[in-house]
């Protein structure tokens, strides 16, 4: 049983903030870079955020700098984004997605079923 498992996904007015989760199991997240993507209603799907595995450096899409933080909590086998100051734009389903490559978010071993997060007044 390898999976990802988002959480913390939901309705939140502009401006406001959420704490998204991506739990792990079946093997050790903190060997693998993890990061967050999203899909929005007709849009395709874009990268978000992504932290690499032991240095755990972060990188972000330009359009969530200064918002958004990835961190990890190795303990818990969970990544988790901090996201601050949502957006209408924000509005999406964001999963996270694990790769054994380590230092970057690409070639993804394994996908999370995505949690909702709908930004509204």
């Amino acid at each position: 049983q390898l999976q990802l498992v988002e959480s913390g996904g939901g309705l939140v007015q502009p401006g406001g903030s959420l704490r998204l989760s991506c739990a792990a199991s079946g093997f050790t997240l903190s060997y693998y870079a993890v990061g967050w993507f999203r899909q929005a209603p007709g849009k395709e799907r874009e990268g978000v955020s992504c932290i690499s595995a032991g240095d755990g450096n972060t990188d972000y899409a330009d359009s969530v700098k200064g918002r958004f933080t990835i961190s990890r909590d190795d303990a818990k086998n969970t990544v988790y984004l901090q996201m601050n100051s949502l957006k209408l734009e924000d509005t999406a389903r964001y999963y996270c997605a694990a790769s054994s490559y380590g230092t970057h978010c690409v070639g993804q071993d394994y996908w999370g079923q995505g949690t909702r997060v709908t930004v509204s007044s």
